[in-house]
């Protein structure tokens, strides 16, 4: 989703078979992701991820909600391509769109969804660029409609684990606009982008997961 530069350890994945690619941390969290999409996401409608990486995550979800019609979206050409390769054979999860949602207006194209998704960026961005997405992913959600944010951040201004400190270190030191952000402005930036915060969930690996719906009209 991002073209900064970024530490090698920030986003990896690697070949694998066919056009498919392996993001480690995809192969780790994916089934606890499923866990928290199946108790707070709607069971169906339609879903967008953003910055789907390598299509891991999205091909998990699919399997898991089948009564959700998923649309995956990358920036990056290789990427779309794995996703497309993992969605084969799933008649609810359409081609890989290319959708960078740091740029503003993107709702007008892709809008009404049930569920927003988006999983490991946040940190990877400048706090201009969250709150174009966050404001963007208000306006693509329909009444009702969910966006669920994941990745690690700092909690209460404070980076609270040695690898988390190091890792922000790391980023920091290749971008200084880039780097965690603090659990209380993404609450406070949610509310602003007129979605009502429903849950805020600890997970595991020191990560945080942040549940908000728009209202019903």
């Amino acid at each position: 989703m991002t073209t900064r530069k970024l530490p090698p350890n920030a986003s990896v994945a690697v070949a694998s078979e066919g056009q498919k690619m392996v993001a480690p941390a995809a192969s780790r969290n994916a089934e606890v992701l499923c866990d928290l999409l199946a108790r707070v996401a709607p069971h169906t409608g339609r879903a967008l991820e953003l910055a789907s990486g390598t299509g891991q995550h999205v091909a998990v979800f699919a399997h898991r909600l089948p009564d959700l019609h998923w649309q995956p979206s990358e920036i990056e050409p290789d990427r779309r391509a794995s996703i497309d390769a993992y969605a084969e054979g799933f008649d609810n999860i359409a081609p890989a769109v290319e959708l960078n949602a740091t740029q503003p207006g993107w709702h007008s194209k892709y809008g009404a969804y049930d569920l927003i998704v988006l999983i490991n960026l946040l940190h990877l961005i400048s706090w201009l660029e969250v709150e174009t997405l966050v404001s963007e992913a208000a306006l693509a959600l329909g009444s009702g409609g969910r966006l669920v944010l994941y990745g690690p951040f700092k909690r209460a201004g404070e980076l609270t684990s040695t690898g988390d400190q190091n890792f922000h270190a790391a980023l920091t030191q290749q971008d200084p606009e880039i780097g965690y952000k603090n659990d209380a402005d993404m609450l406070a930036l949610l509310q602003r982008s007129n979605l009502i915060v429903v849950e805020r969930v600890e997970m595991p690996a020191n990560n945080l997961a942040l549940v908000a719906q728009k209202p019903v009209t």
